[in-house]
């Protein structure tokens, strides 16, 4: 029995806004939710207890980095991914495409800078109508990842959202070259969508919208993907160059998906972007964005983000935000977090970690709250 559902719980008479439940077989995950990224496991410089305790409800996986080390029959031995790292909570895992991406053409921001050119590293061997060939960046090992070896990977992994296999092709495609992607990522879809209902294992599975930012291809994707039995959908591919490129996407793709099940916008949780994100309908985002901002100094406030290494802060005895009920703006001052940065003392980051995790599910909180009192 699949304990996975979706309960929209209000809708905005604003915008596309809702506020709902999404329950998986660990727990209930109140949307829309920021989603921690833990690509090997873990979220940076904190364990699970401490990310239980801050109220991260869902926190994502990466299934190609898990695959090289430990290795998903080693996490599957230790009873799932749930028990290895002793989380409680729920957990989403991608299905390693996006490793089709950003070993052949660098990070997001490499690609729109190098407008589309092949690294010549020699990652990605060969992309055929089986799958992918890798050369693992641990120990050069060729590895074939296909659909279904994405969700045998993942079913080992256990966890509650599970994600099909797909091609993430770059900002720069042309169009014919993006729609013969679009359409071999439908057929991958398809095929991890029939390996996971041999064996539903209590796990959902999202399906990913592709289409870069033509309005045409992304609503053939919504089409084909919406007239599968997927459990939620995903955004993924490219969402554009600029903020506005991307809310101008999701604003022909969001109401072109089944309203009764929840999505997910791939990769997004900078800011900047959540608000106007929400009032187009999205659930839930992860990113990086908060983790890696304050392995960098930047900490999050309600009056805005501000470098903990700025000469200011050396002696403010002040917390990170007065306004912040979190355990480091109870007990530690900004004087002791700019001593620790200068120090190059790891304290510093896993503090300024935990400040940032909790503003954002703090932030969620109050986007709910404004979506439920009308204000969204």
């Amino acid at each position: 029995m699949n304990s996975f559902r979706f309960h929209i719980l209000h809708q905005s008479t604003k915008s596309r806004a809702r506020v709902g439940q999404i329950h998986t077989a660990h727990g209930i995950i109140d949307t829309p939710s920021f989603v921690g990224v833990g690509t090997n496991a873990t979220l940076k410089a904190i364990d699970s207890e401490m990310v239980n305790s801050i109220g991260l409800q869902l926190m994502f996986c990466n299934t190609y980095h898990l695959m090289l080390q430990p290795g998903t029959t080693t996490i599957a031995k230790a009873g799932g991914l749930h028990k290895f790292i002793n989380r409680t909570a729920p957990i989403i895992t991608d299905s390693g495409g996006f490793q089709v991406f950003s070993l052949a053409y660098g990070t997001v921001k490499d690609e729109l800078k190098s407008k589309g050119q092949k690294k010549n590293n020699n990652a990605v061997l060969n992309i055929t109508e089986d799958g992918v060939t890798f050369r693992s960046y641990r120990d050069g090992t060729k590895i074939l990842l296909t659909p279904e070896s994405s969700v045998t990977a993942q079913k080992e992994l256990g966890a509650d959202i599970i994600i099909p296999f797909d091609e993430l092709p770059p900002y720069h495609m042309d169009h014919h070259e993006l729609e013969k992607s679009l359409h071999r990522t439908h057929r991958w879809e398809q095929r991890s969508l029939t390996e996971h209902l041999k064996n539903p294992n209590n796990q959902a599975m999202y399906a990913v919208v592709h289409g870069g930012i033509s309005p045409d291809l992304r609503k053939q994707s919504c089409i084909y993907l919406g007239n599968l039995p997927f459990d939620g959908y995903a955004i993924g591919g490219s969402l554009g160059k600029t903020h506005q490129e991307m809310f101008d996407m999701l604003s022909y793709v969001v109401p072109a998906l089944p309203e009764t099940k929840p999505n997910h916008l791939l990769g997004i949780g900078d800011l900047a972007s959540l608000e106007r994100s929400i009032q187009l309908g999205i659930d839930t985002f992860d990113s990086s964005h908060p983790t890696r901002c304050a392995r960098h100094g930047l900490l999050f406030t309600k009056q805005g983000p501000y470098k903990i290494l700025h000469s200011a802060h050396r002696e403010s005895f002040r917390p990170i935000d007065e306004n912040c009920v979190c355990i480091v703006c109870q007990k530690y001052t900004r004087a002791y977090l700019h001593h620790l940065y200068k120090a190059h003392e790891m304290t510093g980051y896993m503090l300024a970690t935990i400040h940032n995790l909790h503003f954002m599910v703090q932030l969620m909180t109050d986007y709910r709250n404004k979506i439920l009192n009308g204000d969204l």
